[in-house]
């Protein structure tokens, strides 16, 4: 398979950091609202980014609970967040196949940069596209990306780990991928779908990546195979 460009989800797919989010919620709204909140009543306000959520939520407050919020992120990330293992090791082989790399994420560019910037993941990005206050905008990031790459949509894959992500990747015309190693992921779900694939663990990406993703050899010039590019971070709302 010839690719140009691969983009990635946050939450689930690089990062384990639902916990870490759920978490800084219940910190942020139980001083202002008198309630501690479920993982299941959070997530069912998933869409927005965290600044979307809150402004619903607590109209009135939202902006100190969103200093709130990314207060008790940033601990609570230092103390339980992790990558999944081996997620590195995809990112330096698609790296060294000079196949270019970046995020798009329903989270707001706040705690989108605590994650990248304390799991050292950065570099590897060369444009990182996150969620806005209004809801669901990964279809338009996506295209964002690609149009900024200057390649075919085509030519480069969009991975998640949620039903909407494989949608968002369709509707924005690029590959959809799976990634179902998050333990609230649904695999079934997902595979009903029908993405190009569906990835159980991180090791049968990998060996997907090694056995099927040929080197960046054609369109406008890839990134120098083997190093990690400069990032070129951008946040959904600066150029929307």
């Amino acid at each position: 398979m010839h690719l140009d460009g691969m983009i990635f989800d946050l939450d689930g797919t690089l990062t384990d950091t639902f916990r870490v989010c759920f978490a800084a919620f219940r910190d942020a709204l139980q001083p202002v609202t008198g309630r501690t909140y479920s993982d299941e009543e959070i997530m069912a306000r998933f869409g927005p980014s965290e600044e979307g959520m809150l402004q619903r939520w607590v109209p009135d407050r939202w902006e100190e609970c969103l200093r709130l919020y990314l207060a008790a992120y940033e601990r609570e990330h230092r103390r339980t967040a992790r990558t999944f293992p081996g997620v590195e090791n995809a990112l330096g082989l698609l790296k060294a196949r000079g196949i270019r790399l970046a995020v798009v994420t329903g989270r707001g560019p706040h705690s989108t940069a605590i994650s990248l910037a304390q799991f050292g993941l950065a570099p590897y990005f060369d444009s990182v596209e996150t969620g806005a206050p209004e809801g669901a905008v990964k279809p338009r990031c996506i295209r964002r990306v690609v149009e900024r790459w200057g390649v075919p949509a085509g030519r480069v894959a969009y991975l998640g780990d949620v039903p909407s992500d494989v949608e968002a990747a369709r509707a924005a015309g690029v590959r959809p991928l799976a990634a179902a190693w998050e333990e609230r992921s649904n695999a079934g779900a997902l595979r009903a779908l029908e993405p190009l694939a569906v990835f159980d663990t991180v090791p049968q990406f990998v060996r997907w990546i090694e056995t099927t993703v040929e080197p960046c050899t054609g369109g406008p010039p890839c990134p120098g195979a083997g190093g990690v590019a400069a990032p070129h971070p951008s946040r959904h709302g600066a150029d929307s």
